[in-house]
Parts: structure tokens; C-alpha cells; sequence
């Protein structure tokens, strides 16, 4: 899997992790979701993500 695939998977496993924490624990994880979808707008617009850096040394291609 390259870096760019697991950055889309990991961002969106983690906005689901959340809604679904902010449905059955508390409504605080929405900010969660907030903290995701901030971080690819930074991330669209500079093409640096700090995930990218952890998916590299997890042994993710950068294809």
C-alpha cells in the first residue's frame, strides 16, 4: 500500500471512529472529526501531512 492510500484510509477510518464515538460516548469526539478534516485541508494545500511521516517508517511505499 502506498503512503497516499493508507493517508486516505487512515483519515477515514478515523472521521468514522469518531462519528461513531460521538453517537455512543460523548458528542466531545465530533471534535475528533474536526481535527481530521482540518488537518487534510492543511494537508491539500501544503502536501505535508505528519501521518505521512509515521506511514513512511511503518514501511509504506511513497509510490
Amino acid at each position: 500500500m502506498t503512503v497516499n492510500r493508507g493517508l486516505r484510509f487512515l483519515a477515514g477510518f478515523m472521521v468514522l471512529l469518531s462519528l461513531t464515538l460521538a453517537i455512543t460516548v460523548h458528542q466531545g469526539f465530533l471534535w475528533l472529526t474536526v481535527f481530521v478534516g482540518a488537518n487534510l485541508l492543511q494537508s491539500s494545500m501544503t502536501n505535508w501531512c505528519p501521518a505521512m511521516a509515521v506511514l513512511r517508517k511503518l514501511g509504506f511505499a511513497d509510490a
